[in-house]
């Protein structure tokens, strides 16, 4: 396994685009099926009231953006969710919860059970549900999670100007967490936060140095939303885009890269040189989450137009089977970390979202 360095990473990135994606191209189909791409489905399971202050995120409670909150799906619902994005094409479904961390309780017994019925249905079985213990970790994969989700969004020095609730080494623990209950890894992050083009490499350099490397590093564009103290950062281009694929793919060759958020404000065009650059796999449906995402069948259409064919599940590792004994605690519980430090545009945010719901309230008493 190569050690990149820094210096190596920014020497890729701004190298010729068209001699970028060449390079990338071929190391993909060194280790890959340039002609599969692997559709997976993103289902919020239990949407809003998040108490974090990412500042990106519509679901954190204390913005005010137009996300309504909801309680965890039934498993009547996510079945018949997977069920529909399995007919459609899909051969992941990724579950997410607005959690800051998962709690040993009722909710994450009946995730458990969601696990359990779709792993049921040979889907694979992501997970994103926040911070994770190891006995947690362990619970999940023996209910037959294939991978669990949990991206540094961005480099340490920047996530300290994106995110004050919790640290970064939550999140490189978190993953370390995962490894160890034999769970694949996914975890990328987000540009066009306002970071520079160091951020990003900085990131994929922590991810290009775990031991060993994530099996899915998810690329996501930021998506501004209303109400959240990003909602006026501009655009990340195309170019960008490809540029982070391209360099992702060369870095980490035998990682599923995803092209993830974002993608509404792709042409066709600018996908296909993503896929091209090392692109494996895309998230399908109206919505990641909460924000929006290209037509499912405007999604199909491009596949045939490139040529491109819907990988199958478990190609790169055996579906988990369901194990029914229970895990047993050794009562020790993980304790995450609250930073210290105050990001004032995400304080001022607050303010803005507490002040508009009294006004709300006002007017529905007035």
């Amino acid at each position: 396994m190569k050690n990149w360095t820094l210096a190596e990473l920014q020497d890729l990135y701004h190298s010729p685009l068209l001699e970028l994606v060449f390079k990338a191209a071929s190391v993909h189909r060194e280790h890959h099926n340039p002609r599969e791409v692997q559709i997976s489905t993103l289902l919020s399971i239990k949407t809003g009231g998040c108490p974090e202050d990412c500042a990106y995120c519509p679901q954190a409670a204390r913005y005010h953006t137009d996300v309504e909150k909801n309680d965890l799906m039934t498993v009547n619902q996510v079945e018949t969710a997977a069920k529909r994005a399995k007919a459609l094409g899909s051969s992941r479904l990724c579950m997410g919860a607005a959690w800051r961390n998962v709690k040993d309780n009722e909710e994450f017994d009946h995730v458990i059970e969601l696990v359990k019925t779709v792993n049921k249905l040979d889907m694979e079985v992501c997970a994103t549900l926040g911070m994770l213990s190891e006995h947690q970790a362990k619970r999940l994969a023996d209910a037959g999670l294939y991978a669990y989700n949990h991206n540094l969004d961005t480099s340490e020095e920047y996530y300290k100007e994106i995110i004050s609730t919790r640290g970064y080494e939550d999140r490189l623990k978190t993953l370390d967490n995962v490894r160890k209950a034999d769970l694949t890894v996914c975890s990328g992050g987000i540009i066009g936060m306002g970071e520079v083009v160091d951020d990003r490499l900085k990131m994929l350099l922590t991810l290009s140095n775990l031991d060993p490397r994530p099996e899915s590093v998810p690329i996501n564009a930021l998506v501004a939303v209303d109400g959240t103290p990003l909602e006026d950062q501009t655009p990340v281009s195309i170019w960008e885009m490809i540029r982070m694929v391209a360099v992702t793919r060369i870095v980490m060759p035998t990682s599923v890269v995803r092209l993830s958020a974002g993608r509404t404000s792709m042409s066709i065009e600018g996908q296909a040189l993503c896929f091209l650059a090392g692109a494996g796999s895309i998230f399908a449906g109206d919505k990641l989450l909460t924000t929006p995402n290209p037509d499912v069948f405007q999604d199909l259409e491009m596949f045939d137009l490139l040529g491109l064919t819907p990988t199958e599940p478990f190609a790169k590792h055996e579906q988990p089977q369901i194990k029914e004994e229970e895990v047993a605690s050794n009562g020790e519980t993980e304790r995450w970390s609250r930073p210290g430090h105050k990001i004032e545009a995400n304080i001022a945010y607050t303010r803005k979202g507490q002040e508009q719901r009294r006004q709300q309230l006002e007017e529905k008493e007035g």
